[in-house]
C-alpha cells in the first residue's frame, strides 16, 4: 500500500470560468480536481514498482503532472505546478526494504572480504616464492663454494672463545 502527499497549483482558465461555474458550480475542487488527482496518481503509480517510485521520483512526478494536466484541461482548469511531497509505504514494505538494504550491504562486505583474502593469499604465495628462490640461489652458491659456510660462521662469531669445546675447534683449520 502506497500513500502519497502531493501539492497541486492550478487556476481556472480565465476565458472559461463561466463554464466551470455553470456546469460544475463553486464546488469544482471536490467534484473535478480531487477525483482527477486520485485517478492520475493511481494510474501513474500503478506503472512503477515501489522501489522505482523512490528511485525514479522525478519521472513519476512528470508522468502524473502530464496525466493530470490532460484530465483537468478538459474541465477548463490549468495546472501551474505539481509536486510529490512524500511517498509513504506500509510498515511491512519498509521492513522489507531495510532487510534488502542490509542484505546488499552484507553481500558487498563479503565480496570485499573475499577480495582482501585473495590479495593476502597472493602476497603470502609471492613471499614464499621469493624465499624459496633465495634459498635455491644460496644452495647453488654453497655447492659452488663450500667455504661459504665457514665464512658465515666467522661473520656470526662474537669473538669469545667457548668454555667447553668438545672435539671440534671453533677455529677453522686449527685441528688440521
Amino acid at each position: 500500500m502506497v500513500t502519497s502527499k502531493i501539492a497541486l497549483n492550478y487556476h481556472p482558465a480565465p476565458d472559461s470560468v463561466n463554464k466551470i461555474w455553470q456546469e460544475v458550480g463553486k464546488d469544482y475542487n471536490t467534484r473535478i480536481i480531487a477525483p482527477s488527482i486520485q485517478e492520475a496518481v493511481k494510474a501513474t503509480i500503478a506503472k512503477f514498482t515501489a522501489e522505482e517510485l523512490i528511485t525514479k521520483r522525478e519521472e513519476v512526478k512528470e508522468q502524473i503532472k502530464e496525466n493530470l494536466t490532460k484530465r483537468l484541461l478538459k474541465n477548463f482548469i490549468v495546472v501551474d505546478g505539481f509536486n510529490i511531497i512524500d511517498f509513504s509505504f506500509s510498515e511491512a514494505f519498509n521492513t522489507a526494504i531495510e532487510a534488502k538494504v542490509t542484505a546488499e550491504q552484507l553481500k558487498l562486505k563479503a565480496e570485499r572480504d573475499l577480495e582482501r583474502i585473495r590479495i593476502e593469499k597472493e602476497q603470502i604465495i609471492a613471499a614464499a616464492q621469493g624465499k624459496a628462490e633465495a634459498i635455491k640461489i644460496e644452495a647453488q652458491a654453497l655447492m659452488q663454494n663450500p667455504k661459504v659456510v665457514e665464512l658465515r660462521w666467522i661473520e656470526k662469531w662474537d669473538g669469545k672463545v667457548p668454555i667447553y669445546w668438545g672435539e671440534a675447534s671453533p677455529f677453522i683449520g686449527l685441528n688440521r
